[in-house]
């Protein structure tokens, strides 16, 4: 899934983010807005990622979609 559809279809992924990354607030999902690399950034603060582990499981998530 490219990032453009990951964008547009933000309203809908969103509750599917809380699910998967509970420590993620609203204010940091406001704060993302659809952007993929926004959403890799707030995985690492909250989970202590790194951004490669961050972005392979944002792509994972985009698979499972």
């Amino acid at each position: 899934m490219n990032t453009d559809i990951f964008e547009g279809k933000w309203k809908q992924f969103k509750g599917q983010i809380k699910t998967r990354w509970g420590k993620l607030t609203d204010d940091d999902l406001d704060v993302v807005e659809g952007h993929s690399l926004y959403l890799s950034g707030k995985l690492q603060e909250r989970y202590g990622l790194t951004k490669e582990k961050a972005e392979e499981e944002i792509a994972e998530f985009h698979r499972k979609l």
